[in-house]
């Protein structure tokens, strides 16, 4: 038996839940809560009850505090469900943020205005509104979690408008200062790394992940078929791409082969050097000792390199947005492009690259006026 109810008096009623026997006295175990109103909330009380019992909550009905509840979704829910720099960005936000602001409270009795005051606090703080946004999103779907687990009967965050923030808008390279950035990149450690992620539209992860059994130089292709995710205190791991779409063939120029040919000869007159303490990987971009590059050593180069070229700062991503607005403005079809970059579907390069089409369409427009006056 499962729990039962007893009526002690008219609006009245005392909810047992069997907790089964201890283990080491054999000693049946039973949970005894008094509910005052109408059967049926005697009734959601038992229920809720023994749903805390089967998912591990030994805490007091009306008594779990938020914080508790938030270290079980995460092993619960979060580090089960979710990739590990997922979860791990999870675990920041609630530890930072908010379990200082609302842990304490208890579950049941959060309320949608203590979430505004909190974010209202961590504002204060000088968080950027992206930030929060991320932390209302953690927060919002841990509480969707307890509903579904019948801890919460409605989700608090649901009544929260979440915070704006202005989305950032890529900054695209002009071609002189490609070709600025390239010769001061020249001979350096990520010259041939930063010439193909420009030149390809990779991402770094999938940069630092590539292999030479990836590469074809002489045929001039590469397939993306893993990525690098670094974990901060785990370090790297490698991964599949998240879809189909992102496992993709990318042909190389004649002057990215020409990079990589260097690059090549470069890491291997280190492996000669090293001899067996040198760590084969097989990546195509590695450290001297041929492990995986920390992607953060690769930003500092990135600002290192952009402020020796007197160029305004850009992110690396940047080099991905520069390599497919130069191929839309160049008139190579959308298709083309979604498929380089690994997007799930055309439309995501078409929104992503909206601000091209405007002069797409009046090329595609005088094209097909100059075809009738030929014709």
């Amino acid at each position: 038996m499962q729990g039962h109810i007893l009526q002690r008096s008219k609006g009245s009623w005392t909810v047992v839940v069997d907790l089964g026997r201890d283990p080491t006295t054999g000693k049946r175990r039973q949970l005894w809560r008094t509910s005052r109103g109408r059967k049926r909330d005697a009734e959601a009380l038992l229920a809720n009850l023994i749903n805390q019992r089967e998912t591990g909550i030994d805490a007091p009905p009306g008594r779990l505090k938020v914080a508790d509840f938030l270290k079980l979704w995460l092993s619960n829910y979060a580090k089960r469900n979710t990739a590990s720099r997922t979860s791990g960005r999870y675990e920041e936000l609630i530890r930072l943020y908010i379990t200082p602001s609302v842990g304490e409270l208890v579950l049941t009795k959060l309320r949608p205005l203590q979430i505004e005051q909190a974010y209202t606090a961590i504002a204060e703080r000088g968080l950027s509104p992206r930030t929060i946004l991320q932390i209302h999103r953690v927060l919002r779907q841990a509480l969707k979690h307890a509903v579904q687990w019948q801890l919460l009967s409605v989700n608090p965050a649901d009544a929260v408008k979440p915070p704006r923030f202005e989305r950032y808008e890529p900054k695209v390279f002009r071609p002189a200062e490609l070709r600025t950035l390239f010769a001061q990149l020249d001979g350096t450690r990520y010259g041939a790394l930063i010439r193909t992620a420009a030149s390809t539209g990779l991402r770094l992860g999938e940069l630092l992940g590539l292999r030479w059994s990836d590469v074809d130089l002489d045929a001039g292709v590469l397939q993306v078929r893993q990525t690098s995710q670094w974990i901060t205190g785990e370090g790297v791991s490698f991964k599949p791409p998240k879809t189909h779409r992102s496992r993709r063939p990318v042909s190389l120029s004649d002057a990215v082969v020409e990079a990589l040919r260097s690059h090549r000869l470069v890491q291997l007159s280190e492996r000669l050097l090293l001899g067996p303490a040198y760590d084969d990987q097989d990546l195509v971009f590695a450290t001297r000792t041929g492990t995986p590059i920390n992607p953060s050593n690769v930003s500092r180069a990135w600002r290192s390199t952009l402020e020796k070229a007197g160029l305004t700062h850009r992110r690396f991503h940047d080099l991905r947005h520069t390599h497919a607005t130069f191929l839309m403005a160049q008139g190579v079809h959308p298709k083309v492009v979604s498929e380089r970059l690994g997007h799930a579907g055309v439309s995501i390069t078409l929104d992503t690259y909206s601000h091209v089409t405007p002069g797409l369409q009046e090329d595609a427009a005088a094209q097909f006026e100059e075809m009738l006056a030929s014709g």
